[in-house]
């Protein structure tokens, strides 16, 4: 996610952006995934070559958060989805990021005035929960915690909306917010479909496509959004709402075995073949 986020910040919304990751690989691997992107915009007629060149050179990507933060004004996290991975990061770029800055997380399901008590600005944080692909994708979430100001709430709304972005405001911080709440039960149904057997994978994603005018069936869905954040995001809705939403156990043993759709090449889909 944090790559297509750059891209949109710097591509649409014009903002100079600065990246960060803990390892140059992962930096490197973000980076061509933008070229990639970028390419295909030009080759749809979407953008020039003189824009592509452009857009790259408002991103500026680093190791160090210091320098990420230190002159930011907006500060998106984007790490995958676990709060003991994502805390001690929010409250170390809290600690190096300017008094002005309002920081905002990218979770899908997690509490909002959790990830905001690992600061000392919880009334400068909110949820911003793009979908994926960034690039593509027009909604954004925008989630207010319990001490989020609307100022804050107000001036992330606007931000998004300069990357070209459709907002929602979730007024109330609950777990997995408007979308997450509904699709994330679905998609853990077809899941299950497809583990007990039902109806084969191909059946199973026609079917949601044609009678529910889905763009892309969910077993494809959960490729696309990995089947490990999936299952987080059923944990997180089992643990604070209802045991209702309990993940498939089949979708449980995807993640033990790293088949986790097109991030690891193969999930319910082989993606290691174009």
């Amino acid at each position: 996610m944090g790559h297509g986020i750059a891209q949109v910040a710097a591509q649409f919304g014009r903002y100079d952006v600065t990246i960060r990751d803990i390892e140059q690989k992962f930096i490197d691997n973000g980076l061509n995934m933008i070229r990639e992107s970028l390419q295909r915009f030009l080759k749809k007629g979407q953008t020039s070559e003189a824009e592509m060149n452009e857009i790259l050179t408002r991103i500026h990507p680093t190791l160090d958060l210091k320098s990420a933060v230190s002159n930011a004004d907006l500060i998106i996290e984007a790490v995958p989805e676990n709060s003991d991975l994502k805390k001690p990061l929010l409250r170390e770029a809290d600690g190096y990021a300017p008094p002005h800055a309002i920081i905002v997380t990218n979770t899908s399901s997690i509490s909002i005035t959790e990830l905001a008590s690992a600061t000392k600005r919880p009334e400068k944080f909110c949820g911003m929960h793009f979908f994926n692909p960034p690039q593509l994708m027009k909604l954004v979430e925008i989630v207010k915690g319990a001490k989020t100001t609307d100022e804050t709430t107000q001036t992330v709304l606007e931000a998004a909306q300069r990357m070209g972005k459709e907002t929602v405001l979730v007024k109330k911080d609950c777990p997995g917010f408007i979308v997450n709440r509904v699709l994330t039960p679905a998609l853990n149904e077809a899941a299950a479909l497809y583990w007990e057997e039902v109806a084969e994978r191909d059946d199973i994603d026609k079917a949601i496509k044609l009678g529910l005018n889905w763009p892309m069936g969910p077993l494809m869905l959960i490729d696309y959004i990995g089947a490990d954040t999936t299952l987080a995001i059923a944990e997180v809705l089992q643990k604070e709402l209802d045991p209702k939403f309990h993940p498939n156990t089949g979708l449980k043993q995807m993640v033990k075995a790293q088949l986790l759709g097109r991030k690891t090449g193969k999930g319910f889909y082989d993606w290691t073949q174009k």
